[in-house]
């Protein structure tokens, strides 16, 4: 019986937008067996990508709506499942492994979940990368569009955060695993901005604290001075900016072992290194978290097909010899215009739905 339920939730999974591939290993059934019982993941099967109450689901799960509804909030307290805390009552949805359920376990992290994750992640990437639409984008750091035209609101960390009502920051899970097999780089601990119906989420089970956009605004600040890459949700109204390093982040990290980046990146902006202002600093070196910098006779260029147009090496220019550009209108992405629609087009192109 182990096998089989764990089977179907691995197949319930591999579902849902962001996929749960399988592996001639099978460390997938083993991050499964570390997280659920077979309780869990029997009921895990139950939920559907939609918020639903506890009465329907339990129709499904052949239990009575009280004892369903104790455990289903258990497995949302564990980050097995999404719960929505709405005044008429609590209602449930499945979660996605990633992004969702992995990050749900940054307060339960151990060594062994870490090293099965690490030996996992790259079929889970090498996965999305085959889509079109990613569950991530890049956009700029503020400092580096002062001066230019068009730039356009989902493109400004400033004017996203200045949309929200309710904001939690919760510690970067990246950073938390690396730090715990002792490859942590030092940089900003909490540093994932979550916004709306997850930062709630986020809070009532402790995975966050809220904060104003004050604050916000002070940790993107914090950001930009340790080089930290601006990676929102994929969608002009986010519900989240991780703000990444190139050592930590397993999407960087693997990107940057790639030939050509930028291909695999939505994003509208690219730098563009004037030779005759360039002073040879090399801190456009250091800053890049793709290695598109390199010095050529104490000069600096960069390569095109590895610049994610995160605009770091911009505003820390010493001879401001560095611009960003925005790409021709024809090359430029327009995020879907919300959560749902991402979801649905990786969906659509992973041929789930027609």
């Amino acid at each position: 019986m182990t096998q089989d339920i764990y089977e179907q939730l691995a197949t319930h999974l591999d579902n849902l937008p962001g996929g749960y591939p399988r592996t001639e290993s099978g460390v997938e059934m083993r991050i499964l067996r570390r997280l659920f019982t077979e309780e869990e993941a029997t009921l895990a099967c139950c939920l559907r990508i939609m918020q639903e109450p506890v009465e329907r689901i339990a129709k499904r799960a052949n239990l009575p709506p009280d004892e369903l509804a104790e455990k289903l909030y258990q497995m949302s307290r564990k980050g097995l499942i999404y719960r929505a805390d709405l005044p008429e009552g609590h209602r449930y949805m499945a979660i996605q492994y990633v992004i969702g359920i992995w990050e749900f376990h940054v307060n339960d992290l151990d060594k062994d979940l870490i090293r099965d994750m690490n030996e996992y992640i790259p079929y889970l990437l090498e996965s999305a990368a085959k889509l079109k639409t990613h569950q991530l984008r890049t956009i700029p750091i503020g400092a580096s569009l002062e001066g230019q035209g068009t730039v356009m609101p989902y493109e400004q960390a400033r004017k996203l955060i200045e949309q929200q009502s309710k904001i939690v920051v919760a510690p970067c899970i990246c950073r938390r695993e690396h730090s715990m097999i002792g490859e942590g780089c030092g940089k900003l601990a909490e540093a994932c901005l979550v916004f709306s119906n997850a930062a709630y989420f986020y809070e009532n089970n402790g995975l966050g604290r809220s904060i104003s956009r004050e604050e916000a605004m002070q940790i993107l600040e914090k950001a930009e001075k340790e080089a930290l890459v601006l990676q929102p949700t994929n969608a002009q109204k986010i519900s989240n900016i991780c703000l990444c390093c190139g050592d930590c982040c397993q999407i960087l990290k693997s990107l940057k072992r790639l030939p050509r980046p930028s291909t695999l990146v939505h994003s509208n902006y690219y730098v563009r290194i004037r030779k005759e202002d360039c002073i040879g600093c090399e801190i456009c070196v250091e800053r890049c978290q793709m290695g598109a910098i390199q010095m050529s006779e104490e000069v600096a260029e960069v390569d095109l097909d590895r610049c994610i147009g995160c605009g770091l090496c911009v505003p820390t220019c010493s001879g401001q010899a560095i611009d960003i550009v925005r790409k021709e209108e024809n090359e430029c992405y327009t995020p879907p215009a919300n959560v749902v629609e991402t979801y649905m087009r990786i969906a659509h192109e992973r041929g789930l739905i027609k």
